[in-house]
């Protein structure tokens, strides 16, 4: 509502407010004109209806409003499945995260690779691994097959992962260790078995796996090679039992039979292992590509890759992707 008030009733405005804007006890309120007054701080009459009508109808808007359910547009990202499976072998459940490539269908007869990766919790290495397969299957790319992705998630990794030890300070400090050969079993024997019965899944396998992981992927591949036909063997804890992996001899590598077979080793500037004397990664890798060499399979291939921008903490994720530019040279497969 516009003032009426005329410009030479300002200064009388300004008095009112001097007096109010007073300080201590002596502040008192103004002593405004009664119509002035009015328009200040009261409503008038029909104005006060209007307010009334206004709160009511902003009262029933908001009932309204918040008695409706809040829009569920939210949704889940899927990126995969978790499965169970009872292992006999292992005396325990297993979980195991599962990533299924765009365009897998159950209903089909197109068989997929599959990826076996150690240390496959959803807080290990599955999301970024999987990422990798992802990214470098994508059509403008096509640097690897769409893949089947399998994380065994980590139960013990010094029980799995390591064979038994001879040396003493090793058997201290890890008690529970010493049981890769029932893991191996657990993956020959049920794991690889109920991967191809619940998927679409053919006989190209990949094992990938790092420091224990990568121990682990190297005593399968001296013993039993025709487990999987793909290695991604990255900074390989090879100081276990002071070394005696790499004293091996290489017969099973060397059998004529022998499918084709690619191994990729990669390492970082990672310098002395654990254990006494300590040892040194770089160079244990390098032996090793060296004694699978030796073997002279011609089925088998041998990529040594060496990391230096790369440590212990940091080298899985990039290795990986050297791994399938190496085992993958050429686009398409």
């Amino acid at each position: 509502m516009a003032s009426t008030r005329k410009s030479n009733e300002i200064p009388q405005f300004r008095e009112h407010y001097q007096n109010f804007a007073g300080s201590g006890r002596n502040r008192r309120r103004p002593q405004l004109p009664q119509d002035e007054y009015r328009l200040s701080f009261e409503p008038r009459r029909g104005g006060a209806a209007i307010i009334a009508a206004a709160v009511l109808m902003f009262a029933a808007l908001s009932a309204a409003v918040f008695a409706q359910k809040p829009a569920e547009s939210s949704k889940p990202f899927i990126l995969g499945t978790i499965e169970e499976i009872q292992s006999a072998e292992l005396g325990e459940k297993r979980t195991l995260n599962i990533y299924l490539p765009a365009g897998y269908d159950s209903k089909s007869t197109v068989k997929y690779p599959v990826v076996y990766l150690l240390d496959g919790s959803a807080d290990e290495d599955f999301i970024h691994i999987v990422g990798l397969y992802q990214f470098n299957n994508f059509e403008w790319i096509d640097r690897v097959p769409k893949s089947i992705v399998v994380g065994i998630a980590t139960v013990d990794r010094q029980r799995d992962l390591t064979f038994a030890s001879s040396v003493e300070a090793e058997k201290k400090r890890f008690p529970n260790a010493g049981h890769s050969d029932k893991f191996a079993a657990f993956i020959e024997k049920e794991l690889q078995p109920f991967i191809v019965k619940k998927f679409n899944a053919s006989n190209d396998r990949t094992i990938i796996g790092q420091s224990l992981g990568g121990l682990f992927a190297t005593e399968i591949l001296l013993t039993k090679p025709t487990l999987f036909n793909r290695y991604i063997i990255v900074s390989p804890s090879l100081w276990w039992n002071n070394g005696s992996l790499l004293s091996l001899p290489v017969a099973a590598l060397q059998n004529a039979a022998l499918q084709k077979t690619d191994v990729y080793i990669g390492v970082g500037k990672e310098g002395l292992t654990p254990g006494n004397p300590p040892r040194v990664m770089e160079v244990d890798a390098n032996l090793l590509a060296e004694k699978i060499n030796a073997a002279k399979n011609k089925n088998m291939t041998v990529k040594f890759d060496y990391l230096p921008q790369e440590d212990h903490a940091t080298i899985l994720h990039q290795a990986v992707f050297n791994a399938m530019r190496l085992l993958y040279p050429q686009p398409g497969h």
